[in-house]
């Protein structure tokens, strides 16, 4: 499990929360956000896995795309979550790969070029594993065709990022069924364990994923300057 690693040379600190409610770990990352502020931390790289979840994003009309009825979301045991991220709804639950970045952006102050660095980890972390993704004009996320394998989703508060991205490895798809998930009217959602036909470790997608985000942040050292 990645535990309170650290990699000095960029400043930032991997954590492994394990399993933990969306709004226990919400609360947790404003924790660290206002200490990246005030300089107490470095920025970190957060893995989690949610308990079952539909988070509602901040885009306008977003709550229309909940199809199931609070009476079957309590039968199944899915909580109904208004989050401050951007984006629409999706759903988050075991067998899924949360990372929630909290990284200081006062030295290139460039949100876009942000985001596509994320998507650039995803993308290079799922080739390792034989997936080739890319992302879709027009569309959050990264995808395989029309098939959405991973949601995008940040907030930033004095240049300080958090919130991040869902990775599906092999979450429960019917869950999906519930939503229409990031609004999404022309494509469906998968997993790596859908796309590959067999079981992949967690761990080692999480490993990968550090490496990938040490790599593709190397180039842009600026970005992990002090506040």
């Amino acid at each position: 499990m990645l535990t309170n690693q650290s990699d000095h040379a960029l400043e930032l600190s991997v954590v492994d929360w394990g399993q933990t409610s969306y709004e226990d770990a919400l609360r947790r990352q404003k924790m660290l956000v206002d200490e990246r502020k005030r300089g107490k931390v470095t920025d970190a790289l957060i893995f989690t896995e949610h308990h079952p979840v539909f988070t509602i994003g901040l885009r306008k009309g977003a709550a229309q795309n909940l199809v199931w009825s609070q009476a079957e979301l309590q039968k199944r045991g899915i909580e109904y979550v208004k989050s401050n991220r951007g984006g629409d709804i999706t759903y988050h639950g075991p067998g899924q790969i949360v990372v929630y970045a909290i990284v200081s952006l006062e030295k290139r102050r460039d949100l876009h070029a942000f985001l596509r660095d994320l998507e650039e980890v995803v993308i290079r972390t799922l080739a390792v594993f034989g997936l080739e993704t890319s992302r879709r004009e027009g569309k959050t996320g990264i995808w395989l065709g029309k098939r959405k394998i991973c949601a995008i989703g940040i907030a930033v508060s004095s240049w300080i990022t958090y919130h991040g991205f869902a990775l599906n490895v092999a979450p429960d798809l019917s869950q999906y069924s519930g939503i229409v998930p990031c609004g999404i009217t022309d494509g469906t959602v998968t997993s790596m364990r859908e796309e590959l036909g067999k079981a992949v470790e967690m761990e080692a997608v999480k490993t990968r994923l550090a490496v990938e985000f040490r790599k593709v942040f190397a180039k842009s050292p600026s970005a992990h300057g002090e506040t």
